[in-house]
């Protein structure tokens, strides 16, 4: 790229990039920022023209090598009725060896100028984005950098972009040019609906649509404890998508047993199916309940388990299997004590054979509380929450689970994030949903699983579906089923001792074809 002071034209597709910027003004309630109307913020960035002709595009030239280089801008005239802002940024780049097979990383540091206020308390920094890039030199992307950010609408909202050459996921090591960044206002979200908010740590819940009736089981104790004597499970049930609830059932109380629900699904019979743990002071099991209605739950097996998982996750048909849970297990610890693998049941749960697919794991490359989908074909996609960062793992078969792949995805916007996915039949979509940590925000990302099944960084950007509690461990635990067009997806928020067991819906996605 050449420096403002060096005009001298560069051969490129301009055309391209003019029509990622004019692409990005769809939305007439958009606010824009331009290169020029960016300042320098930290290090030493360049404001360069890209040329051909008599065509001149400013873009900031951000390091692919250089750590610490960032521009900002600020934004004002949020509308009245704006709650929250997506930040998105075109990127492109010169550079002849520009290729799919590099990746960059960006974020955004986000702050408001409310009055009374420094203006370091509405400060939010951005998860790190790594994106693919394009095909070719002078082609342009447009990044999802956060797709909502709380905001005041009468207080100027300061916007800053960082590349990030110093993370791993960076490894194209030319510079890139950042042309706008785009902040788009949202609207409030929807409440969640409540399922029960009675003292005590009412957390970890599941749902499962039993034909048009919602169930939602979920745990309650006197803290974020799994072992206590006090924790035991409960249900209800809805008819009416989540307003109102039936009275509440207990599932397992055992007594000497702190009692969790871990994962569900449904029989060949269209039956529930509910795996709860259950922790006495020498004793650690897994129990598979069976319901038809939500309210009464009846034991079907115990299996004795060569590895001790920490938790068998939802169950799933699979041809030429039957029914398939994922598992793992280990301490949590940075020693190579982790594994994972999957359990299978040809006779509708009675019993199961456990498989272990890896084993010695240190944490950071321990996939847990996996989440998985038949694809057809014998293909199997699974997501799985990170211990340590920084995205969440993607794992697939292509041989109905005889072998796995495990790689890490470009879904950033996490922590502690327990993913939940649903195949929609209609449009062969698929959404993930999960809750980030610290935040509070219940977020969804939406793709066609054909996109990321051999590509696990090109999933899109995540959209907020609700806003809970940013308290990190007392809140989060997505867990989502379907009703016709509408998706529901549990999970708790709060400030313990006590915390509550919401529900929100959300229209299932349309496909653009």
């Amino acid at each position: 790229m050449r420096t403002k002071t060096q005009l001298l034209p560069i051969v490129l597709s301009i055309a391209l990039l003019a029509s990622a910027i004019s692409g990005f003004a769809a939305d007439p309630s958009s606010l824009f920022l331009n290169a020029n109307q960016m300042l320098i913020a930290t290090g030493k960035p360049s404001l360069v023209l890209m040329s051909k002709g008599s065509t001149h595009i400013p873009v900031w030239s951000m390091s692919g090598g250089t750590v610490g280089q960032s521009v900002a801008g600020l934004v004002t005239g949020l509308s009245r009725d704006c709650a929250a802002v997506k930040v998105e940024i075109v990127v492109t780049s010169t550079d002849e060896t520009t290729s799919p097979e590099f990746q960059d990383v960006y974020r955004v540091h986000l702050s408001q100028m409310v009055e009374n206020a420094p203006f370091t308390e509405r400060y939010a920094l951005g998860k790190p984005v790594r994106t693919a890039l394009p095909a070719a030199p002078f082609h342009s992307r447009t990044i999802v950098l956060e797709s909502y950010y709380e905001v005041l609408p009468d207080a100027p909202l300061t916007v800053r972009i960082q590349r990030e050459p110093g993370d791993p996921g960076d490894t194209f090591i030319k510079p890139t040019g950042l042309a706008a960044v785009k902040v788009t206002p949202l609207k409030a979200l929807p409440k969640p609906h409540i399922v029960q908010d009675v003292p005590g740590y009412n957390s970890w819940p599941m749902i499962q649509a039993i034909g048009d009736k919602l169930v939602c089981v979920y745990g309650r104790g006197k803290g974020h404890t799994i072992a206590s004597n006090d924790r035991a499970v409960y249900a209800r049930t809805s008819t009416d998508g989540g307003k109102t609830w039936t009275p509440e059932t207990v599932v397992a109380d055992a007594s000497g047993y702190g009692e969790v629900a871990v994962g569900k699904g449904l029989d060949s019979t269209g039956a529930m199916l509910l795996w709860v743990r259950r922790i006495g002071k020498n004793e650690w099991n897994h129990d598979l309940y069976r319901s038809t209605d939500g309210t009464a739950f009846t034991l079907v097996a115990t299996p004795e388990l060569a590895v001790r998982p920490m938790q068998i996750t939802d169950v799933f048909s699979v041809p030429k299997v039957g029914l398939m849970a994922l598992w793992f297990g280990g301490d949590y610890s940075d020693k190579p004590t982790q594994s994972w693998g999957m359990m299978t049941s040809s006779d509708d749960g009675k019993t199961w054979a456990q498989t272990a697919i890896e084993s010695g794991l240190l944490k950071a490359d321990w996939p847990t509380e996996p989440a998985a989908v038949y694809l057809g074909d014998g293909k199997i996609l699974a997501i799985a929450r990170t211990e340590t960062g920084p995205a969440q793992f993607q794992i697939i078969s292509t041989d109905y689970g005889a072998t796995w792949t495990r790689a890490r995805t470009n879904i950033s916007d996490v922590s502690a994030s327990t993913p939940s996915l649903i195949l929609d039949a209609k449009t062969g979509l698929l959404s993930n949903y999960y809750y980030e940590r610290g935040r509070g925000i219940l977020r969804r990302r939406i793709v066609d699983p054909n996109v990321v099944f051999d590509h696990p960084l090109s999933w899109p950007g995540s959209e907020a579906v609700a806003i809970g509690s940013p308290i990190p461990w007392d809140a989060g635990n997505a867990n989502a089923t379907v009703i016709g067009d509408t998706h529901f997806v549990s999970f708790y928020s709060g400030k313990s001792p006590d915390t509550s067991v919401m529900v929100s819906e959300t229209p299932a996605p349309v496909s653009k074809k």
